[in-house]
């Protein structure tokens, strides 16, 4: 499936950008079948309401013993080779010592060995919901870079050496997956725009492999609908600037209006995704709010730079209700700013 799969259709099309809500009767009875089965619902019910490009909810990662992190970060840390997930206290307590982990109790992983692709099948994991999907869909990796944050590393000595190294091992596995859009999540540099450079090169290494459409998103983190990161958009610019990717994927829903202002000096070779729900509150925004919000960003952005409109980040955190009318209120509410429908 080829990225060309996507361009038909409105001009500012709708996509979600990861996780979804819990599914009930899927973490009751876990199986191969039941993931597949709630893949299947998940993505179903997007294309009901009208979503251009879909994610698969990312159920294939999700770790009943991580529901706080919706399981992300584990599902590739405990697969790639060379890191042991058994923590001790000398390692919990020698994590603590991270000070900008402040909200992880322990490491997801101990660095012990150089990386390989231990488990990762990351082909597998795509083809799976592929197969369900029914249609064009996005396949969502974690960055390397927020990934070697999570880590205690008895190995590499070095933040940049062990985040390329997880760089290298994913890079490998992205080059044939069957989607129309691949997405890198990266929630830890907005908070550190220091580490800029290192994450935007782990991220390149990944997105020159990519043969489809190729996405990063970025937010200031979700965690217990929180807010972890502090920043803004602008100390940013030229890392959003050196990233080899056709769209960026950002959170504006719940970030202060005045952060749309860096959206002009953006490189026009690369389209825009606008954050315009708000995945950290229970509201239901309407369609008249989620058009003002597009019009907001279309006025600071300049003509032809919004390619994408879509939440700030993924619904894990939301009842899957409220999630539901979020996603109807986003493409009703792209309908309305674009005069369609």
């Amino acid at each position: 499936m080829s990225s060309a799969s996507i361009i038909e259709g409105p001009s500012i099309k709708t996509t979600t950008v990861g996780s979804f809500s819990p599914i009930d009767w899927l973490y009751t009875l876990p199986s191969e079948q039941t993931v597949l089965d709630a893949t299947r619902v998940v993505v179903g019910l997007q294309r009901d309401a009208g979503i251009d490009l879909p994610t698969d909810g990312e159920l294939y990662r999700y770790d009943l013993n991580h529901p706080d992190t919706n399981g992300m970060i584990e599902y590739f840390i405990s697969r790639i080779g060379g890191i042991k997930t058994e923590i001790g206290i000398s390692d919990a307590k020698a994590f603590s010592q991270k000070h900008e982990m402040a909200f992880r109790r322990k490491p997801a992983g101990i660095v012990t060995e150089a990386l390989g692709e231990g488990s990762l099948d990351l082909f597998e994991a795509c083809s799976q919901s592929a197969s369900v999907a029914g249609g064009p869909m996005k396949f969502t990796l974690t960055s390397p870079y927020m990934l070697a944050r999570t880590l205690l590393d008895n190995h590499y000595g070095n933040l940049e050496d062990l985040t390329l190294a997880i760089a290298d091992v994913m890079a490998e596995q992205v080059s044939e997956l069957p989607c129309a859009c691949v997405q890198v999540d990266e929630a830890n540099v907005p908070g550190s725009p220091e580490n800029a450079p290192l994450a935007a090169e782990a991220i390149n290494r990944i997105l020159d492999k990519v043969k489809v459409e190729k996405a990063v998103h970025f937010c200031f983190g979700n965690y217990g609908g929180q807010t972890i990161q502090s920043g803004e958009w602008r100390p940013l610019l030229d890392f959003l600037n050196s990233l080899h990717t056709d769209h960026l994927v950002m959170e504006f829903a719940h970030r202060p209006d005045a952060d749309l202002d860096v959206l002009k000096e953006i490189d026009q070779r690369i389209k825009l995704g606008i954050g315009v729900i708000d995945i950290k509150v229970n509201h239901v925004e309407s369609p008249e709010e989620v058009a003002r919000r597009i019009e907001m960003a279309d006025a600071k952005a300049g003509p032809d730079r919004i390619g994408w409109v879509h939440p700030d980040c993924g619904f894990w955190m939301l009842k899957r209700s409220i999630a539901e009318r979020k996603i109807e209120a986003l493409v009703k509410g792209r309908d309305l700013f674009l005069g369609v429908g």
